[in-house]
Order: structure tokens, then C-alpha cells, then sequence
């Protein structure tokens, strides 16, 4: 196809788009809701051996060993007797994506069931055959049943968990970039260095210079490789090292609308929450009390968190293979680290005109998910490729890619007022602005989201809702698109959100000189939150104080939360800020969680252990560069993180519950950065209402106080 063709069909494209209007609705992922009849596809019995075919992503929570331990415990079998197999979407039904810290909630009282109709089959003699799932009540489940044991209790590793862990230490082949097929091809799909929110696409290249690389396999362009705004142009290589000399060769020049470049300043502009409330009221109100123009506010604080992305430890991969099959097999096949392989499916088949049973998507273990694995990206490169140049192709994401081309977590900008009278808090309102999470721009065109935006994105207001008892409320925000996309980023916005809550009540205590611990407890009815909260503070003896003295400054902070209304967890912190040079550094972190019945305590300890080192990046390090219409971060030295020596000590404490299992992927989120700033604050008396805080914030705030 010639460029000018190209061009023509790329541009008919977005046309259509205009014109047609609502008519080009994108695929819409399916979240079913599993049954047992669903889990008896997950579990079976062949040969005198168990194999569990695993319905949710693999990404480090250790789901994998929590649902082999339960199915082994319902099935009356050690656990290195059921067999882990990793599915694809030929293997199981449909099932929802992995996202929300849900796969246990989801997926453990399914498969309990149908792993004891299996065992009460196979003991009356039925060692095939089809089977119908009983409706078994939970209490009647042995898997399920409350633990005798604490939760501290560290399970037997079995050979599978063993046998991963030892092919993650030894680089062995688990994820999508170890896939290795006969006569394999390397691709990468090149776009402008702008945001996908642009409309952009490649204008002019340099064709002759880069087939005159023996490497150069092909030069793709092609419409579908448009990924909302930016059109890409692809290229195919014999080896993935020759990539970066054909892109150099190429020397793309890029078309992008003039007059749309923008900077950190436009973000700032849009989602600033004095601006909006100038305004008046903002878009949509989860708590609508009427409060009084005359209220004396006791409290007013402002807070701001900026943009932030999932920075994975793997770049995203796939790896696309076009089979010549008969006319009703399988014609495409992918490998890929998805959160919904099943959404990575509909999508291919709806871009590439298959019917769906057509085409097989292979999940394989994702090195960091976090929400930012739920979308069809790199797939879709991978199959277009794939199938110009007739052979299989792999496509790699760069770190560089994986920050300009993936969603972020969106900034959101806060004022939290509150009225303080009587030793309560008698008024609250908080009003927040952001941008989208649920409704990404990055899979949603603007006429899809200003619709959905009618009943607001229920992933911006995330953990907004206070979790302690005040008489009188208003609670308010608005989502604006921005010119980055955003998205799904662990937790959603429970993280600034609660940051933002805790930082204020922490405030509110501080007004009614009242102890922090002693405040929260005062203002909740909710006994599982008041547990954990007593439960970290008892862990982290709260009433020992650390001291300053006359280099250093100490301080201890707690906060606390509810995650989803289901999971609960608090946080104390100690902190560290040298005088002289204002750095910071948390010396201790304690953590109380509740997530009812805990199925792999290790598990839930390490995914535990990594929310407060999140938390520590979201008030200490972590935020993304806006420059040059784009993320400007194309490395991690761009975009600091928590080493090894930032993060202190973590104790964890497991609450031993028999409610049933919840989420515990991201609940710590709610706890974990307000204990770290009401820390910061304690030992500084100052509150920091900008995040992150760098030691130059800290030092011109001590030098303000003389």
C-alpha cells in the first residue's frame, strides 16, 4: 500500500468516526459473574491427577497458590496433587477480568463448590462423565471454614509454587516475552512522541533506508494500528536488536494538529479544584446534606497529587501467530500478560472481522499489572503485524512505550473543610477533581464518556466516602478529560482519596487536641475499622512516641480505611526529617488487615507489604513529567521510585476472621500514605498539601518556621 492510499484509508477512518458518532461503539468488556457450573470447568479429574486450570491473571498475588490450596483442602487432597495450569479462552468459559482485588471473592466459593461435587462424585465411583455443581452453603465447605490456626501460619510451598518461583529466579520462560514459536519475527509499531489523545500520524519516511538493513523484514502501515488519536506505523525485523537501527533509519516525520501542545500547566489548569468550585457545584454528589453558608469552617485544606504510572517491572508483550487452519478452527493465536484475556479476544476479533471462536488468546504471567493490563494494545500490534508479513510476530513494549503509550493514575486536586465543635466533627465537605479511571479516554471516545460521565466514574470518587460517623456531609467531584490518558492504577482513587480524608481528620484532631487514635475511634461504629486501628497501634506501641532532638525530627502517624466496603486496614508510621537538609525517611511501618477469611497468608503479606511501599512512592517520590504534549518520563531514572534502602521495616498483621474472604490486592491503599503524612506532619507541624514531598519542600517549610 502506497503512503498516499494509506493516508486515505486512515483518514476515511476517522471520518467515519466523526460522522457516524455513536454508531462505532468499541468493545465493551463482559464481567459474568462465575458459578459453580462455571468451576467445574476449572477443576478436573483425568487419569488419577487433579488440574486446576487458573480463571484469574497470575501477576505476583499469589492467586495461583491461594486457589490451589483451596481446591486441595475442598478436594481432600494435598495441595502438590492439584496441577496448575495457566488458561486461555479455548480452556475455560468466560470469566471477569482480574482487576479490583476480587479474584478470591470471586472465584472461591465457585470453585469450593464445584471441587466438592467432584470429590462426592469421584467417592461414589464416577471417574467421568459430566457433572452438574451442587449448591452447596459456604458453611457446609470445608475450604471455607474459619482457621484454627493464625493467620500467620506459613503454608507448605508446593512443587508448582516452587517450581515458579525458582523459573523466575532463573529467567526461565513464564511471561509473554519468553515466548519462542519456529521462525519467529520481531515487530514494533512506532507513533508520534505526543499523547494518544492527539490526533497524529506519520507523514513521510524514509522506506529505501530501511529495507537496505539486511535485518528489515517489513514496513507495515496499516489503519488498524490506531490507537485512539495516534495512527502508528509499524516495522518487522529478523531480530529484535535490529528494531532500534530501522526505526533510526526510517527517520519518521509526524503530522500533529497545530495549536495543541501542551505541558504540565494544562494539566494543573483543568482538574484545580478552587477553579471548579468557582464555578459552583460540581458534576456529581455522593453525600448531598444541605450545609449552612454561614458555617464557621475550623478547617480548610487543600491537597494535590499528581499524575503517576504503574511502572511495571515488565514492559507489556505479545506475541501474534496466524494459523492456516479449516474453516472453524482456530485462525489467530496470542500470547499475552493480560488482566482479561477474554476483552483481549472480543477485540481482535471485532478489529480483524473473526468470530470470536476463532481466535484463542494464551494468558501468560503478567511482571506487574496494577490495572494497566486491562486494554488491547500491544495484542493488536502484534496480530496486524503478524498477519502482513505472513509469520509470527512478537512485539515488545519499551520502558520508554510503556510510559508514553500506556493510561496513568490521574492527578486529582482536593479542598477538605470541616467544622469542629463539642469534640466532634459536626460538618464535612470535600470536593475533588480529577480525571477519568473506569472510563478511560484511552478506550473511550469522547462522545462514549461524556454519556457515561452522566452517571459519574465511580472509580475517581473510590474511597472518598468517609468512613466515620459525622452528622452533616457534602461530598462532590468531577472528572475532566485530559490530554494524557488515565485510568485504572492500583485501587483506583481510594489511594489520593483517602490521603486526602485521613490528612484531614488527622487535622480535625490536632484542632480538638485530641489524640489521632483516640479520635478515629471516637467518630466510628464500624467494629472491623476500629479493630484494625486498635490492632496497628497496639502493634506499633502508639503511645511511645518517638523523640527529636537537635539534628533530627521524629514523628508517628496513623490513618485507616475501608476498602470497597468490605476490607478493612490502618497504618501507623514513624518518620525521620533531618534538620539540615530536610530529607525524609520512614524509619518503621506497622499495618493491621482485615480481608475476612484468609485463604495464603504469605500471600496476602507480600501483596500487604507491596501497598505501603505504593503509599510510601505516592507521598515521598512518585510523579509523572508532562512535557511536550506527552509523559516525558522515557526511563525510570525519569521517574524515581522507593529503593531498597527507602523502605523501613513492615509489620504486618493479619486479621484471623471467619467472614468471607475479600479483596486484599489493594485495600492497604487506604491507610498506608495517610499514616506516612500525618507522620510527616507530626514531626515537621507542617501539613504538605502538595505530594510527593521532596526534601527541598520540607526544607524551605522548617526555614519558614524559623
Amino acid at each position: 500500500m502506497r503512503r498516499r492510499q494509506f493516508l486515505a484509508a486512515a483518514g476515511a477512518g476517522a471520518l467515519t468516526v466523526t460522522l457516524a458518532g455513536c454508531g462505532l461503539v468499541p468493545v465493551i468488556p463482559k464481567r459474568p459473574t462465575s458459578t459453580a457450573d462455571d468451576a467445574l470447568g476449572w477443576i478436573r479429574y483425568e487419569d488419577g491427577r487433579y488440574t486446576l486450570w487458573l480463571p484469574g491473571a497470575e501477576m505476583g498475588q499469589q492467586i495461583s497458590t491461594a486457589l490451589q490450596g483451596l481446591a486441595a483442602a475442598e478436594l481432600g487432597v494435598p495441595p502438590a496433587h492439584v496441577h496448575l495450569q495457566l488458561s486461555g479462552t479455548r480452556d475455560i468459559a468466560r470469566v471477569r477480568a482480574t482487576v479490583g482485588s476480587a479474584s478470591v471473592q470471586d472465584f472461591a466459593l465457585p470453585l469450593a463448590r464445584a471441587c466438592a461435587t467432584l470429590r462426592e462424585a469421584l467417592a461414589q465411583g464416577q471417574n467421568s462423565g459430566t457433572l452438574a455443581a451442587r449448591d452447596i452453603p459456604a458453611s457446609a465447605l470445608r475450604s471455607l471454614q474459619a482457621r484454627t490456626e493464625p493467620a500467620t501460619a506459613m503454608p507448605t510451598a508446593t512443587p508448582d509454587a516452587l517450581g515458579q518461583l525458582h523459573a523466575i529466579i532463573t529467567g526461565k520462560p513464564l511471561y509473554a516475552g519468553d515466548t519462542r514459536l519456529p521462525g519467529l519475527l520481531y515487530g514494533r509499531v512506532l507513533r508520534a512522541p505526543v499523547s494518544a489523545e492527539l490526533a497524529s500520524h506519520p507523514k513521510a519516511w524514509d522506506d529505501t533506508a530501511a529495507r537496505a538493513d539486511p535485518a528489515c523484514v517489513a514496513v507495515v502501515p496499516h489503519p488498524l494500528l490506531q490507537q485512539m488519536g495516534s495512527l502508528g506505523l509499524g516495522i518487522v525485523a529478523r531480530t529484535p536488536s535490529a528494531l532500534d537501527r530501522i526505526e533510526a533509519a526510517l527517520a519518521v516525520q509526524w503530522q500533529v494538529p497545530p495549536g495543541t501542545a501542551f505541558g504540565q500547566a494544562a494539566i494543573d489548569e483543568r482538574i484545580d479544584i478552587d477553579t471548579h468550585l468557582h464555578r459552583g457545584p460540581l458534576q456529581h454528589r455522593l453525600r448531598k446534606d444541605d450545609l449552612p453558608a454561614d458555617t464557621a469552617w475550623a478547617l480548610d485544606l487543600r491537597m494535590d497529587v499528581p499524575l503517576a504510572a504503574h511502572a511495571p517491572i515488565e514492559p507489556r508483550s505479545a506475541t501474534a501467530h496466524w494459523l492456516a487452519a479449516a474453516d472453524k478452527g482456530t485462525a489467530l493465536r496470542v500470547w499475552a500478560g493480560t488482566q482479561d484475556m477474554f476483552y483481549v479476544r472480543d477485540v481482535l476479533a471485532r478489529q480483524l472481522s473473526l468470530d470470536v471462536e476463532r481466535v484463542d488468546v494464551q494468558a501468560c504471567r503478567i511482571g506487574g499489572g496494577f490495572g494497566g493490563r486491562t486494554l488491547c494494545t500491544v495484542e493488536l500490534e502484534a496480530a496486524v503485524l503478524a498477519q502482513a508479513v505472513g509469520a509470527p510476530v512478537k512485539v515488545q513494549w519499551s520502558r520508554a512505550q510503556e510510559f508514553a503509550q500506556g493510561f496513568q493514575r490521574p492527578p486529582s486536586s482536593h479542598r477538605i473543610r470541616a467544622r469542629v465543635q463539642g469534640g466532634r466533627i459536626t460538618h464535612w465537605w470535600h470536593a475533588l477533581a480529577s480525571s477519568h479511571i473506569l472510563f478511560t479516554p484511552a478506550a473511550m471516545p469522547v462522545w462514549m464518556q461524556n454519556l457515561a460521565d452522566l452517571a459519574g466514574d465511580s472509580g475517581v470518587s473510590r474511597g472518598a466516602q468517609l468512613p466515620y460517623e459525622v452528622p452533616r456531609q457534602r461530598i462532590e467531584f468531577t472528572a475532566q478529560r485530559l490530554p494524557v490518558h488515565t485510568g485504572p492504577w492500583r485501587g483506583l482513587g481510594a489511594g489520593p482519596n483517602t490521603l486526602a480524608v485521613e490528612s484531614a481528620m488527622d487535622e480535625c484532631a490536632r484542632l480538638a487536641q485530641a489524640d489521632p487514635l483516640d479520635w478515629r475511634l471516637q467518630h466510628t461504629t464500624d467494629a472491623r475499622l476500629a479493630q484494625v486501628l486498635r490492632r496497628a497501634a497496639a502493634e506499633a506501641r502508639w503511645p511511645e512516641r518517638p523523640a527529636s532532638d537537635a539534628t533530627t525530627l521524629r514523628g508517628r502517624g496513623i490513618a485507616g480505611g475501608i476498602y470497597k466496603g468490605v476490607s478493612y486496614a490502618a497504618a501507623v508510621a514513624d518518620v525521620e526529617v533531618l534538620r539540615a537538609t530536610g530529607q525524609v525517611r520512614v524509619t518503621a511501618l506497622w499495618c493491621a488487615h482485615d480481608c475476612g477469611l484468609v485463604l495464603q497468608p504469605d500471600g496476602v503479606r507480600a501483596q500487604t507489604e507491596g501497598n505501603l511501599v505504593w503509599c510510601l512512592g505516592m507521598v515521598l517520590h512518585e510523579q509523572l513529567p508532562v512535557a511536550r504534549s506527552g509523559v516525558a518520563a522515557a526511563s525510570f531514572a525519569d521517574y524515581p521510585l522507593p529503593r531498597m534502602g527507602d523502605v523501613p521495616p513492615l509489620h504486618v498483621h493479619l486479621v484471623n476472621s471467619s467472614a468471607p474472604p475479600t479483596g486484599a490486592g489493594e485495600t492497604v491503599m487506604v491507610a498506608g500514605a495517610g499514616a506516612i503524612a500525618n507522620a510527616l506532619r507530626d514531626a515537621t507541624g507542617v501539613r504538605f498539601g502538595r505530594m510527593p514531598v521532596r526534601s527541598t519542600d520540607v526544607l524551605r517549610a522548617l526555614k519558614a518556621q524559623g
